[in-house]
């Protein structure tokens, strides 16, 4: 599944707070949030799309999950928080090469072709990953050791990036073939950019094979690559994505750009990003998978990334001026969205309100980032009651409705969104604050669920006002409209 993440370490944010964060671009998938009880974590978990069954542990932890509304193509669950306030986003699909790939296929499932023979099960993907790993873990690491081994054991029929966070860490994990693994912690004062590509450029195999500080990976990743002669770098560094990743005319178009309009974002002072001296183009291969952003980072500035359409470039396909060059990448908040996540874990703060999963539906670009509380039992019905028709009961059709209506009418219509976008935001911050405030001096976390509600009411008054003025700009210029001065 098409998607960008962003992965924000805690010396690099604004609150010291770590954030995992990720557009999940399926197509047009209807999506809720939800909390799964360790009473309802299946013992038995059996892949829809691959077939595989897997005994999972007895030992669940509650967690928040975004899953698809239908179930019919399995639950893709695609990020949550866990009451061990450990936060998971599963998958960033990502590019390998036909080297790796012919070395360690991918385990896809095969169903018999004669009677008497049986199907063979393939791996695990991105429909499986949160359920089969956010519940059993307690720190970020954690999650990183228990995918890598699953990753080990049944192989995978994708190539997939996927990001954990804790209070103090962010670990990322790339796949590397059908049952191979790397995963690197990154720098608490870096922000990772990634976009559908192996991401990864550095890599430390002395310390994977070592103390394990900050790098892990397969058992055998060192007799792979050597085997296998994969091994592409020239100047003595190991680049992992010379080795593992792609390097095509296509990411040029889809990939590299999303990394660029991000880096460009973070960083317009300590790099040139623009013009003959630039460092970096939207066409180029290098743009480093972290960087240290030129000031702290706040969600706000994790959600106008992921919104991201190369405003303020050449490249913004909602730009009045003919450039010759609107529209020719792949924008970040693209229209296919299902959900988009940020999983906050707070620092100086109880226990109870570490986690903060900020959530928002449909197209990134048009909709507004909800801050939910996850040490929760349950979820509002705005969020979590999401039905497969339109209804502006739904925070997710809202936005749905309101990009829709709005992606034909942007300059009229592009204002009352930012006030929307700002609205949800700081509405959404002055009840977390109020509630964190609550549960610090009283410790009584049970509030959290009345704070959730109240964000949720303020999200609908917000959607609705919004979506009513988008609907009556849209209906002013509709091509029909004709007054009797108009001949």
């Amino acid at each position: 599944m098409s998607c960008t993440t962003v992965l924000v370490g805690k010396k690099a944010s604004n609150d010291n707070s770590t954030m995992i964060a990720r557009t999940d671009d399926g197509f047009f998938d209807e999506k809720k949030l939800v909390v799964v009880d360790p009473k309802k974590q299946r013992k038995k978990y059996k892949s829809v799309i691959s077939h595989l069954e897997i005994e999972l542990p007895d030992d669940p932890l509650r967690y928040t999950a975004c899953p698809s509304v239908s179930g019919k193509h399995g639950i893709w669950a695609a990020t949550g928080i866990n009451e061990a306030n450990v936060g998971m986003t599963a998958t960033e699909t990502i590019t390998s090469n036909p080297r790796v790939l012919a070395a360690d296929p991918l385990v896809e499932y095969k169903k018999a072709k004669k009677r008497g023979e049986k199907d063979v099960p393939g791996g695990i993907g991105e429909e499986d990953l949160v359920v089969l790993v956010l519940p059993y873990i307690r720190s970020a690491r954690e999650g990183a050791l228990r995918l890598g081994s699953l990753l080990e054991k049944y192989g995978t029929y994708e190539t997939n990036g996927i990001a954990f966070n804790d209070e103090n860490e962010v670990w990322w994990l790339e796949s590397i073939g059908g049952h191979h693994w790397m995963a690197r912690r990154l720098p608490d004062d870096m922000v990772a950019i990634i976009p559908n590509q192996f991401a990864m450029d550095g890599f430390d195999l002395d310390d994977a094979f070592g103390k394990q500080e900050a790098n892990l990976c397969s058992a055998d990743l060192r007799e792979f690559i050597e085997e296998n002669h994969l091994d592409l770098n020239t100047d003595g560094k190991f680049n992992p994505r010379y080795v593992f990743g792609s390097r095509t005319d296509q990411d040029h178009i889809y990939n590299t750009p999303r990394a660029w309009f991000m880096g460009r974002y973070l960083t317009p002072d300590s790099h040139v990003w623009d013009g003959e001296n630039a460092e970096f183009t939207p066409q180029s291969d290098n743009i480093p998978w972290c960087l240290v952003p030129d000031r702290k980072v706040t969600a706000e500035d994790v959600h106008y990334m992921l919104a991201g359409h190369y405003q303020g470039t050449d490249y913004d396909p909602y730009t009045s001026q003919e450039t010759g060059k609107r529209g020719i990448y792949r924008s970040i908040g693209i229209n296919r969205t299902g959900v988009t996540s940020i999983c906050q874990i707070r620092s100086d703060v109880p226990d109870a309100v570490k986690g903060v999963e900020w959530i928002c539906f449909g197209s990134t670009a048009f909709g507004g980032m909800l801050p939910m509380f996850a040490n929760v039992s349950r979820v509002p019905d705005y969020l979590s009651k999401v039905t497969m028709d339109v209804s502006t009961e739904n925070y997710y059709w809202g936005i749905r409705l309101i990009g829709a209506l709005a992606d034909p009418n942007y300059s009229s219509t592009v204002q009352m969104i930012d006030r929307y976008q700002e609205a949800i935001a700081t509405r959404g911050r002055q009840i977390v604050l109020e509630y964190t405030k609550k549960v610090a001096e009283n410790g009584d976390a049970s509030v959290l669920e009345e704070a959730n509600q109240k964000l949720a009411d303020m999200a609908k008054e917000e959607t609705t006002k919004t979506l009513n003025n988008v609907l009556r700009e849209a209906s002013i210029h509709m091509k029909n409209g004709f007054n009797r001065a108009d001949h």
